[in-house]
């Protein structure tokens, strides 16, 4: 009898063994499963930076940086640039218009962020057309480069890196995040990415997938250039809510492949990484600003006068932020923004 109970104890005793044993099997593989699609992923995410990898011709720096800058200690600067891109607008158009300008300034002590619109219309000096004409027409004429140095020009401040991205980054990077959540002020028959009137905004507080909030980011046809500056912000932080929210490691896959190569930058994958250092502790309160200024059709071209004070009191407070001081350099030319447009006509008139 004690010996059946025996052969009973050690076959249940080997069952359990062998149950741990499996259950162990099972969780080391699962783990590293997910180590090497963790590894697979950063090797992909490494050879979409590549890919996207654009340097500003020969620029290292900015020239308002004595050295360049390491995003792990010093504050830096970053130019978001929103193209209106589109298969559509590439087989129409052998240039593009920079639909939306957002610059990001970190302050790595505090690990703060300020984040500034530029509306798109702002009467401006544009070094490649050797005068004033709104901002958004330096990216047809100087491109990223032309873009950067018209914008440093208004701001006094220098842009240490670039994000670039055309309307399918945009929409396919939405998507791939599950959607963003955002106010829609008002309900609006918008443009599509192709544009066509597709789009059907309705309002209230909702998620949008990446046309629909393409069309929130671009519509102004109810309000202003100012107010659309500000739903870009609202859509900018609703993205980096998601972004950092994210649980499913196989998120991070598809939001890769959605930028795939419609995104350049001047960051190298260290750098990118290194700004991961502003979420370990959850998003930063972003602080936003934006430029006041006023209408102006009496060229019968309409454009965004800036508010000389305004300005300089964005200036100073950015400045501040990325700790330098006001340049005393070239710039001076580029920064008065209160003289009447004279020009009588425009030669970049699509996507106005």
């Amino acid at each position: 009898m004690r010996r059946k109970e025996y052969k009973r104890a050690r076959k249940r005793a080997s069952g359990k063994r062998l149950a741990l044993k499996v259950s162990i099997f099972v969780v080391l593989s699962a783990f590293l499963a997910v180590a090497v699609y963790a590894v697979a992923l950063q090797k992909k995410a490494a050879d979409a930076v590549d890919r996207a990898y654009e340097a500003v011709d020969d620029r290292e720096k900015s020239d308002l940086r004595d050295e360049a800058v390491e995003p792990l200690t010093d504050n830096v600067s970053v130019l978001f640039i929103g193209v209106d891109e589109s298969d559509k607008r590439k087989a129409e158009h052998s240039s593009t218009l920079s639909d939306a300008l957002l610059v990001a300034t970190l302050n790595n002590k505090d690990k703060t962020v300020k984040l500034l619109s530029i509306p798109r219309d702002s009467y401006v000096y544009i070094p490649d057309r050797g005068r004033k004409d709104k901002i958004t027409h330096a990216h047809a004429f100087g491109g990223t480069r032309g873009t950067i140095e018209t914008v440093e020009r208004v701001l006094d401040i220098p842009i240490d890196y670039y994000v670039k991205m055309n309307f399918n980054a945009f929409i396919e990077v939405v998507d791939a995040l599950g959607g963003v959540e955002v106010e829609v002020p008002y309900e609006r028959i918008e443009l599509d990415e192709n544009d066509r009137r597709t789009i059907h905004l309705q309002p209230g507080f909702q998620n949008l997938d990446g046309r629909h909030a393409l069309a929130l980011a671009r519509t102004r046809k109810l309000d202003s250039d100012v107010e659309r500056g500000k739903r870009q912000q609202m859509i900018f932080q609703a993205l980096l809510d998601r972004a950092t929210s994210i649980t499913s490691i196989t998120k991070y896959g598809e939001v890769i492949d959605a930028v795939g190569d419609n995104m350049k930058t001047n960051m190298t994958f260290d750098e990118m990484k290194s700004f991961f250092a502003y979420v370990k502790g959850g998003l930063p309160e972003i602080e936003t600003l934006n430029l006041a200024g006023t209408d102006d059709m009496s060229t019968g071209i309409y454009y965004w006068i800036l508010d000389e004070e305004n300005l300089d009191l964005v200036r100073d407070e950015i400045q501040t932020h990325l700790g330098i001081s006001a340049s005393s350099s070239t710039l001076t030319d580029g920064r008065s923004s209160l003289t009447t447009p004279n020009e009588t006509a425009d030669e970049v008139t699509y996507g106005d």
